[in-house]
């Protein structure tokens, strides 16, 4: 198998799913109508509500959902051959990701671009909102802290990194505040996108001046620095840092990828991995269990990622100018997920699986493989680092985009540039997750908490912006700086499925108000039969056999949050169940579709 014919094939899939299946589902399932207003416009305060034309919106919106998932889980999802990883994010992505994206940035635009929380005690109950709310706020710190955790990783001790993501947020200030005074996006996005690239170029050289002793970070000072700078990012307008920088970095994280895509078709390289591995069965060295149901666990975004549902009922709908919009930004966004997520899986499967697993293994786990290593002491030479036993899955992604571009003659002259180069955008793309997470974060905590002091619902309240800002960032930051995220790590894969379940339960219930054809349901009910089923069978076997099992993975601790997390996941089922019922005889699709502002 040669990597082009999957490219070709994998983007012939994904055109042909957001002309045909976008369409479908946003003239026919939720019928968009751009003659009334959204929430933007509506609620308009020019600070989270605000019109935002759509390829900023998209920009904005692909980068804070395409963090760490798309590099990461295909990568580790490698270790079960490349056919599994690859059909799972064509399948959940077509079926599944896109449109749990596009209904839940649907649904609550319809309830004025309220969090999840909000909608589903709204829609479901206040019984079932209280259980999504606190799945939710769960759910986010262990994700910004887990995130944060690879940032970490690629900026300690490297002023270079530091240096220039450092510098994207002035730029993106600047580029806001121009923005804003001429309404010029295309000089806007010219000369911001120069000063970043700028920004990357001149890196190497700082670090050897008295500025990158300065930027010579280590991992308890960073810890510090990534809270305080997702505070400004939460509690700022929008249109300030948030939006602009993610916009910006979205033009990086795309062009990495093009380049990727450039370098697929002029190298053509051999897909070294077999369609299936041995370790299809469980008790591989990266991913402890069998294929079904991990592969769907480990590669969330990419395929379908509850995360996403946090964003798309977060800064997201506050943002979109018209109602038809939400294709290219829900549908859109995620089907360029996936091919992100393809081309890693690419570039790991590109590697030869002795390579591999050498990377992605402990020493101790790599030696009872009985392998050896191929490529992987000419690649660590060329690059400048010891690459063995680096887990993860960032350095797999840096080393086989690497070893893609090495068969380019002159290219072995730029190899450590290129990994380095690859390293610092993997932060990229993670912190522009990191910085719209903890906003999405603030709304939430000012949801769950406005329950118990009404004036914190009120977005635009500063003084509540600023509490649930600091809040949000001192739980995730906390937990990055103390370390104890490495605890409960695991249990983000099932939590994340999980929220994506509840995101599809939204879903049903939202186009039985709005769709005139009760089949339509279909397009949520079945990728959300598959992956209820898939979280809970995870679930249940992390906890028999990991959490409760004797070995390094027992941990009661870890038993009993997934046992909540489950046992929440049945209570919001069974109120979806209810209110299905109560909808199903009511004439079809009489609810109104958006927010007016008499409600208001």
């Amino acid at each position: 198998m040669n990597a082009v014919s999957i490219v070709i094939a994998t983007c012939c899939i994904l055109v042909i799913t957001y002309r045909l299946y976008g369409t479908f589902m946003t003239a026919k399932v939720l019928r968009v109508d751009d003659s009334r207003p959204t929430p933007a416009h509506t609620l308009q305060d020019g600070k989270d509500y605000v019109p935002t034309n759509r390829w900023v919106a998209f920009g904005h919106h692909f980068a804070a959902i395409a963090a760490a998932g798309p590099l990461v889980g295909p990568i580790l999802a490698a270790q079960f051959g490349y056919l599994p990883g690859l059909l799972w994010l064509l399948i959940g992505a077509v079926i599944g990701g896109a449109v749990h994206d596009l209904v839940v940035l649907f649904g609550s635009m319809r309830r004025n671009g309220k969090s999840l929380g909000e909608v589903a005690r709204e829609e479901l109950g206040p019984v079932a909102g209280f259980c999504v709310g606190l799945s939710i706020l769960f759910i986010i710190t262990i994700t910004m802290a887990g995130l944060s955790l690879v940032v970490l990783h690629a900026l300690e001790n490297n002023p270079w990194g530091t240096f220039s993501v450092g510098m994207t947020i002035p730029i993106a200030m600047a580029v806001g505040l121009y923005y804003r005074k001429t309404g010029n996006l295309l000089v806007t996005s010219t000369v911001g996108f120069l000063l970043v690239v700028l920004a990357v170029v001149v890196g190497p050289y700082i670090q050897h001046t008295v500025i990158g002793e300065w930027l010579t970070f280590d991992r308890q000072t960073l810890a510090l620095l990534l809270p305080l700078y997702a505070f400004f990012a939460a509690a700022l307008p929008v249109w300030l840092l948030l939006a602009p920088r993610d916009y910006l970095s979205s033009f990086m994280k795309i062009g990495v990828f093009i380049a990727l895509i450039a370098g697929v078709f002029i190298v053509n390289p051999v897909i070294q991995f077999p369609a299936f591995t041995s370790f299809i069965h469980g008790g591989g060295p990266v991913v402890a269990g069998p294929v079904w149901p991990f592969v769907s666990i480990t590669i969330a975004c990419g395929a379908i990622s509850g995360f996403h549902a946090l964003i798309g009922s977060g800064t997201t709908p506050k943002m979109i100018n018209r109602w038809s919009d939400i294709k290219v930004v829900g549908f859109g966004a995620m089907l360029t997920e996936c091919l992100v997520g393809v081309m890693a899986l690419i570039a790991a499967t590109a590697l030869h699986p002795a390579d591999y697993f050498a990377i992605n293994s402990t020493p101790e786990k790599y030696a009872a493989l009985g392998m050896t290593v191929q490529h992987l002491p000419e690649l660590s030479q060329a690059i400048g680092l010891d690459l063995e036993g680096r887990t993860g899955g960032a350095v797999s992604l840096a080393v086989g985009m690497t070893y893609i571009f090495t068969s380019v003659p002159w290219f072995s002259m730029l190899s450590s540039f290129f990994f380095q180069f690859v390293i610092l955008f993997e932060a990229v793309f993670i912190l522009t997750a990191i910085d719209a997470g903890t906003r999405v974060a603030r709304y939430i905590i000012q949801d769950f908490f406005g329950e118990l002091y009404k004036p914190l619902k009120r977005v635009d309240w500063l003084p509540g912006s600023i509490f649930a800002s600091a809040l949000a960032c001192l739980l995730w930051g906390y937990l990055l700086y103390s370390g104890d995220i490495s605890s409960i790590w695991a249990l983000f894969g099932v939590s994340n499925q999980l929220m994506a379940s509840i995101g599809l339960i939204l879903g049903v219930t939202v186009i039985l108000q709005v769709s005139d054809k009760r089949w339509h349901t279909l397009t949520c009910l079945v990728p959300l039969a598959y992956l209820y089923v898939t979280v809970n069978y995870a679930g249940v076997w992390m906890i028999k056999n990991v959490y409760l099992a004797d070995g390094p993975g027992h941990s009661v601790l870890n038993a009993t949050l997934s046992a909540i997390m489950l046992i929440l996941g049945v209570i919001i089922l069974l109120s979806a169940i209810r209110k299905w019922i109560d909808l199903w005889p009511k004439p079809l699709g009489t609810a109104p579709q958006r927010p007016t502002a008499e409600a208001v």
